[in-house]
């Protein structure tokens, strides 16, 4: 959500900091890249219950591709995972939690890469 910009910029930008090659988002550059939007950018905060703080984030990207000459299938709905950070949780179950919500909202593919 839009009141979550400003402590998701910092929180990346801290994240992002680890790596020699980074980039480092002004508030409307988060807002811009990162706000969802349907079937373009999917965007998910972790909250703590007790402080309502902002623990970790992660979010994903849509690229459809057309499958030509398929008599019932026409796009294939590929999402590529894109930003995150880590704080109270680990990557590995905020990752599963982003497999779950794209195989529910219809997704047929996730790419994940790994560089460091």
């Amino acid at each position: 959500e839009k009141k979550d910009v400003p402590i998701v910029a910092k929180k990346l930008n801290a994240w992002l900091q680890q790596y020699k090659l980074h980039i480092q988002c002004n508030e409307d550059e988060v807002a811009h890249f990162l706000l969802p939007e349907e079937w373009v950018v999917e965007s998910f905060v972790v909250e703590d219950p007790q402080t309502d703080e902002i623990t970790d984030f992660i979010s994903f990207y849509s690229l459809p591709s057309s499958v030509l000459k398929h008599p019932s299938h026409k796009t294939l709905h590929v999402a590529y995972s894109y930003y995150y950070f880590i704080g109270k949780h680990n990557l590995v179950d905020l990752q599963k939690d982003a497999l779950i919500v794209a195989k529910n909202k219809g997704y047929d593919v996730f790419n994940a890469l790994d560089i460091k």
